[in-house]
């Protein structure tokens, strides 16, 4: 009896990357089956060249952002039956020949989610622009921070993955900008895959990366970060600072009636940190149990 073989599709985000794309889509094809690359509103001739050279291409009629892309790519490899595919970016900063070595955990069962490190590898590090590379160890650190589980994989934000076929059925991204990589990874990790890193080699020769979109970047990806927390554990996310403002606000109330008792006047600044830090504590507090109950509800509806 003949096995059949896994489908393995390479899953390609691009936007204006006409340069870069022959490049990036030609290697990958020597690694998998199919080549999908979701053209994501370009106005030059990323998605003509693509084509042109055995890609299959969906596209967005206009500039929608990479988690919208990503979605994207995730329903069309669900379409396709895929069984593995991988991700990696149209501007050639990833290296195909590293994508037998994404695949390998997720071929032989022992993963289902790969991730490219870039900090596993001392040249990809070295290469990557100082600014970027403080950055994305800072936002990784601090998605470590809120979400434990993460504490193993370095390089969270990391767009070269593979995703076995469970992974794939299962993960929706839903994010719009920069944070999907971080949200599918967040997502991942509560679903319960295993998910393995390995070292890649990076390559930023010819890109040059404003450090204005990195800040939004990284922005976007922190915000990403606050919101999936604040989501999944909206007690402990809203409901401790709803207790420190409390105390604080009921310290500085008993200050404030104690200073009026003794000496008959009313200190405003004391007064009003009482108030307002009261009102904090009682606004999160109300959202904690509001978001909590709604996103049971939800749970045991769906």
């Amino acid at each position: 009896m003949t096995i059949p073989q896994p489908r393995i599709v390479a899953a390609i985000p691009a936007y204006e990357e006409e340069k870069t794309i022959a490049k990036v889509v030609i290697e990958a094809q020597r690694y998998v089956d199919t080549v999908i690359v979701c053209d994501d509103g370009s106005k030059d001739m990323t998605k003509e060249i693509a084509e042109k050279i055995g890609a299959e291409v969906i596209g967005h009629s206009r500039n929608k952002g990479k988690g919208a892309v990503m979605k994207s790519l995730f329903m069309k490899a669900r379409e396709m039956n895929a069984d593995v595919i991988v991700t990696l970016d149209a501007d050639g900063q990833h290296d195909a020949n590293d994508i037998p070595r994404l695949l390998e955990p997720i071929l032989d069962g022992s993963s289902d989610i790969v991730v490219g490190s870039r900090f596993m590898r001392d040249e990809g590090s070295r290469e990557m622009p100082k600014y970027r590379k403080v950055g994305t160890k800072i936002i990784s650190r601090l998605t470590q921070q809120v979400q434990s589980s993460t504490s193993s994989v370095q390089d969270i934000q990391s767009g070269f993955r593979a995703y076995g076929k469970e992974a794939i059925d299962t993960l929706t991204p839903t994010e719009q900008g920069m944070g999907v990589d971080t949200e599918l990874l967040m997502k991942g990790i509560e679903a319960g895959f295993r998910i393995t890193e390995i070292p890649i080699t990076i390559s930023y020769t010819g890109i040059r990366p404003s450090k204005n979109k990195a800040i939004f970047h990284g922005l976007d990806v922190v915000a990403t970060t606050i919101k999936f927390t604040s989501l999944r554990h909206p007690l402990a996310f809203y409901g401790v600072p709803a207790f420190v403002f409390l105390v604080i606000g009921i310290a500085f109330g008993l200050w404030s009636f104690q200073i009026y008792l003794s000496q008959g006047i009313l200190i405003t600044n004391i007064a009003l940190i009482a108030i307002s830090s009261t009102l904090a504590g009682l606004v999160l507090g109300t959202t904690a149990i509001i978001l909590f109950s709604l996103i049971n509800i939800l749970r045991e509806k769906f």
